[in-house]
């Protein structure tokens, strides 16, 4: 009989052991308390609480880029263009939510000089997010501005973002932000972007003054919100399925700027009011993806002296430019991409220096969307001076982005 019971006590163990993950698959609160990891986008743990989440992703871009300029030797640059790790999640309750992002590659700390912060922080908000429509923010972290800036690094088509917005973008800094976000993949949607901040850019701690830039947008899309945000990444790697058309407009007054690009740049010797003005189109459709940009800086009196010594001075950089760009992803996952930009500086500067043209050429190969993807790139740049002299330059570029 001890064998007949010893089968019976083993089936009746089963049964209850059978009930218990039942249960468990029911019982949310239960399964809340277990550790959650997860894999799509980075690598994410929550606290047996539910009080905290923590989501861990990196990403890096290796390049290698062979270039030639006129009147210098050709020559070929090997680097680490990128390295970035990100933190992100909440804190006691998912409405409070926080980004953490640091950068290590050497352009992107930049150069260090003496008195200088080591710019290791790109990003330190804080965002308290009451419902899906508003979220509001504290800390440092990109602005409102163009739609290519917006986006990451790790989101482009070509290597490099334009020549345009390496000039005229507004970038970083630190502040608040309020955000009224109202997006529906099948209606009309809008969101409506504002921020007040310090107008000096990231990790800027050199002076202090009572000048705050002033930063609003608007980005309209009639035919309704892009698959999985696809107003975030170039290229229609979503592959739209219906056209998807993204117009958006961008203000900033930046008041008492002391750096001659506003966020970004060399420090001016008296602060200039500068005023950007930017405007996006972006179409996507089965494979297609088209963008277009405008992007302008202006102010008075651009240039400034050194007080004590004329010959020594520095000026805003203000002109407008125009970006094109074209882009064809195959069913393989090879995207052909063709961009073309255009500069021109106001004339008060152009003495000191050049309008710009520059075409690009790419060839993309994703292996995991933009988060693993190998690229070739080939840019030609046209210099025209003052002096009505011109130089043109090309380099040749191979990169490979890999993250989580």
């Amino acid at each position: 009989m001890r064998p007949f019971f010893s089968i019976l006590l083993f089936l009746v163990s089963i049964f209850a052991f059978s009930q218990k993950l039942d249960s468990l698959k029911n019982n949310d609160i239960r399964l809340a308390a277990l550790p959650y990891y997860s894999y799509g986008k980075g690598l994410g743990v929550t606290s047996p609480d539910s009080l905290f989440q923590l989501n861990i992703r990196f990403r890096m871009q290796n390049r290698v880029t062979y270039i030639s300029e006129e009147d210098k030797d050709n020559r070929y640059e090997a680097q680490i263009r990128r390295l970035r790790l990100r933190l992100d999640g909440y804190v006691w309750h998912p409405q409070f939510l926080y980004v953490i992002q640091l950068s290590f590659a050497p352009g992107d700390v930049g150069t260090v000089h003496d008195g200088d912060n080591v710019n290791i922080i790109r990003d330190a908000v804080f965002i308290y997010r009451p419902d899906k429509h508003w979220n509001f923010m504290f800390g440092q972290t990109k602005l409102p501005g163009n739609r290519q800036r917006v986006n990451s690094s790790g989101a482009l088509q070509l290597t490099d973002r334009t020549i345009n917005n390496t000039k005229f973008t507004i970038d970083r800094d630190f502040g608040f932000q309020a955000y009224y976000l109202n997006e529906d993949l099948n209606t009309f949607s809008y969101n409506i972007k504002t921020a007040v901040s310090t107008g000096e850019g990231r990790n800027w701690t050199k002076t202090s003054d009572d000048g705050v830039a002033l930063t609003g947008k608007v980005e309209l899309m009639p035919l309704g919100a892009f698959k999985r945000n696809g107003i975030y990444f170039e290229g229609d790697v979503a592959r739209e399925k219906k056209p998807k058309l993204m117009l958006s407009g961008a203000y900033q007054q930046n008041n008492r700027a002391v750096r001659t690009n506003g966020q970004l740049g060399d420090v001016l010797y008296s602060p200039r009011t500068l005023r950007s003005y930017f405007v996006d189109a972006m179409l996507k459709y089965n494979g297609w993806s088209l963008m277009s940009a405008y992007m302008q800086r202006e102010a008075k009196d651009l240039v400034t002296y050194n007080p004590d010594d004329v010959t020594d001075f520095n000026y805003v950089y203000a002109g407008k430019g125009m970006d094109y760009q074209l882009s064809y992803i195959f069913k393989n996952d090879f995207e052909l991409i063709g961009r073309f930009s255009n500069q021109y500086v106001d004339k008060e500067i152009k003495p000191y220096t050049p309008d710009l043209k520059q075409y690009s050429i790419g060839v993309t190969k994703y292996l995991r969307e933009h988060a693993f993807k190998m690229q070739a790139e080939l840019t030609f740049d046209e210099k025209e001076y003052y002096t009505g002299d011109t130089k043109n330059n090309w380099y040749l570029r191979l990169q490979l982005e890999i993250g989580i």
